[in-house]
């Protein structure tokens, strides 16, 4: 039940007649007395009549607000981004616009990527090999045929076609081809082999650093290493000399044993048979100045 407000009931000359506030709950079952307040009236409407909340005396900015509508940064309709949702996906079909689809693998994309990236197994791990960076580098080593009876076979290793140490991804090249004399050295080896190595007409910058060939020699299978029998160097130089002086220590008496200097191609055609090695035109001419020299 509601009780209207009387003219005087709040009034100063009725304080003693208010009732004392409750401390507690009322557990007898009476009710608290609820009065009704009566609420303003709001208009809430969106123009600019009278007591609206858009009118100009509710506003609280004191100036007018001027939008320039050509000022605005509106999206145009490349940036504009539709949600289609759940689109039947023969719609795109009738309209010409086909869904995106993965590029099939074809047989002659896989051949490339082969020709590009080799992987093989050394030291019972499996490596890959960039074939591309060291096409220019293939012809460093080679295969020279047989000597003796059986399967000996004879490896040409051409130091002048190393890659010139100036370039900026050397040690990548190096790692690769590193990876690349090794793995076709085990292929090519059946049995005994030699290693014929030519050192004329590979300038200094051509070198293969200490390191490289301490690796080469350490990553060399035990097989490779056991049926080894010689390692012969044509045209050696003090710097090649010095090398193999410096890395004594670091490899067994047997493998320095099997280490040969040959002078020129003549004494090497006393060795070895030479029908089946390919001799580069400028280890030839090398070995003509030589002559001449003499």
């Amino acid at each position: 039940m509601d009780l209207p407000f009387e003219a005087g009931a709040l009034s100063p000359s009725s304080a003693d007649m208010r009732p004392e506030p409750p401390n507690s709950l009322g557990l007898n079952g009476t009710h608290p007395r609820r009065i009704k307040l009566t609420a303003p009236n709001i208009n809430l409407s969106l123009d600019q009549s009278e007591g609206s909340i858009l009118s100009d005396d509710n506003l609280d900015s004191p100036d007018e607000i001027d939008i320039n509508v050509d000022e605005l940064d509106t999206p145009d309709e490349a940036d504009s981004f539709d949600y289609t949702g759940h689109e039947d996906p023969m719609a795109n079909k009738d309209s010409g616009q086909e869904s995106e689809s993965i590029p099939e693998y074809t047989a002659e994309e896989e051949r490339e990527d082969n020709r590009l990236w080799r992987t093989v197994v050394i030291g019972e791990q499996e490596q890959r090999i960039d074939m591309k960076v060291i096409e220019p580098y293939r012809r460093v080593i080679s295969h020279g045929g047989y000597y003796g009876d059986g399967l000996n076979a004879i490896i040409v290793f051409a130091a002048c076609f190393l890659p010139d140490s100036s370039r900026a991804d050397y040690h990548y090249v190096m790692e690769n081809l590193f990876l690349y004399v090794i793995s076709t050295l085990e292929l090519m080896v059946a049995e005994d082999y030699m290693i014929v190595y030519l050192n004329g007409a590979t300038p200094r910058r051509k070198m293969p650093g200490l390191g490289w060939m301490k690796k080469c020699y350490q990553m060399i299978d035990r097989r490779l290493r056991k049926n080894l029998k010689s390692f012969i160097i044509v045209h050696p130089s003090w710097f090649i000399r010095t090398i193999l002086a410096v890395t004594r220590p670091f490899i067994s008496s047997k493998f320095s044993s099997k280490i040969k200097y040959v002078g020129s191609l003549a004494e090497l055609s006393g060795l070895i048979p030479m029908d089946c090695i390919h001799i580069p035109e400028s280890i030839v001419n090398i070995d003509l100045k030589l002559k001449e020299k003499l």
